[in-house]
């Protein structure tokens, strides 16, 4: 038994759009849940993984054919990540985020034409795995408060500091580094580099184990010293605050569909287990408060939804929705964490089991409420503009 959650009455999705979740829905079923609990005892995603995926057309839906993509909209990119969340394997859905969202926007809307020739096309085809190195250990959604520093040495540039909380960190092949490159006081002088793996000065300084997301690697990064080619700037200098600011408010939006597929299929799981397990002489599902809490679930889920859909849609109307963006990063992050609680709640002791799919489900969405901008941070963002000023 499961809820339907298609789109085919939304206004919003063109037949290209649900061809596209036809080609995921697909792809995960015979690619991605016969192995993925072998990822997470590993740690990673195999990079042929990324690689079919390259083949497919899905880790460049929003990019330029002439590097392989498919010139899709923001609406495809709500749709790729929520049909990742679903698969119920939060670390192989962020591992593919990060590369096709997260990082590789910042070479699509800065680089210049040498920088996207030589590096866009291996990124969409999956050949080269990339990561941004944006937080840090004391700056994570404060921006200002980063450290890293880059200065100018002839034709190079060297790179100092240490970058925390890196996905795709450890097995990577390109980085989207942000680092301060104003004066001393000018809190807002960052600018972005492209820095490759091998780079001297260049090094993964350790592996994080972490909670949930298990199949995603992640680490601390380090430059010590670290030269680059001056060529390496990416976009303009001391510009690259606002180039951050810009994308996370795809990341957003992409972190919001995520947690709404992840919602979603624990929803469905809940269904299955509810109406087949029997206690005192009836199923879960004829208890009435587990019945309407799941339905009142479902309810939110799809409200939120079509918050994020409609958010997508005026994002790819070219449409202004900072406030929007918070608050889908805000309310999915919070509600995906209370679905999970409840899911798991009456999954009773199966739920508590490493075995479990909702167990592992719970972990990995504890972290929709924290990474790509915490709630508490978005809900300012969100304050300060309901008021007119």
């Amino acid at each position: 038994m499961s809820a339907d959650y298609s789109n085919a009455a939304w206004p919003y999705f063109t037949e290209e759009h649900e061809m596209l979740r036809t080609t995921l829905r697909r792809f995960i079923a015979e690619r991605v849940l016969p192995q993925a609990d072998a990822w997470e005892e590993a740690g990673l995603v195999p990079r042929e993984i990324m690689r079919e995926m390259g083949s497919l057309g899905l880790l460049g839906i929003r990019y330029s054919s002439q590097y392989g993509g498919s010139e899709m909209d923001t609406l495809a990119t709500a749709l790729l990540a929520e049909e990742l969340g679903r698969s119920s394997y939060g670390g192989f859905a962020v591992t593919v985020l990060v590369h096709t969202d997260m990082a590789s926007p910042h070479l699509h809307h800065a680089g210049s034409q040498a920088q996207l020739e030589r590096y866009m096309p291996d990124i969409v085809a999956g050949k080269r795995v990339a990561a941004v190195a944006m937080t840090e250990a004391d700056a994570g959604s404060d921006l200002a408060g980063m450290r890293t520093s880059a200065r100018r040495d002839g034709n190079e540039w060297v790179l100092n500091g240490s970058k925390m909380f890196i996905t795709n960190g450890v097995h990577g092949d390109i980085y989207f580094v942000a680092a301060k490159t104003g004066a001393p006081g000018r809190n807002r002088d960052i600018s972005m580099f492209i820095v490759e793996k091998g780079t001297p000065g260049f090094s993964v300084a350790r592996p994080l184990k972490k909670h949930g997301w298990l199949s995603s690697d992640t680490a601390e990064l380090s430059f010590d010293n670290c030269r680059i080619p001056a060529e390496n700037l990416l976009g303009e200098e001391n510009r690259g605050f606002y180039s951050l600011m810009k994308n996370l408010q795809n990341e957003r939006i992409v972190l919001g569909a995520q947690s709404m597929g992840e919602a979603a299929r624990a929803i469905e799981l809940a269904l299955e287990w509810t109406t087949q397990r029997q206690a005192f002489g009836a199923s879960l599902w004829d208890k009435q408060t587990i019945r309407q809490r799941l339905a009142m679930r479902s309810a939110q889920v799809e409200a939120c939804r079509a918050l994020i859909f409609n958010t997508a849609w005026r994002d790819a109307q070219g449409q202004q929705v900072t406030k929007e963006v918070s608050m889908v990063k805000a309310l999915a992050g919070t509600l995906v964490n209370e679905v999970m609680y409840d899911c798991l709640q009456f999954h009773g002791g199966m739920g508590y089991i490493r075995e479990s799919a909702i167990e592992r489900m719970t972990r990995d969405a504890r972290v929709q409420s924290i990474g790509g901008g915490a709630t508490e941070v978005m809900l300012e963002e969100v304050a300060k503009r309901m008021v007119p000023r």
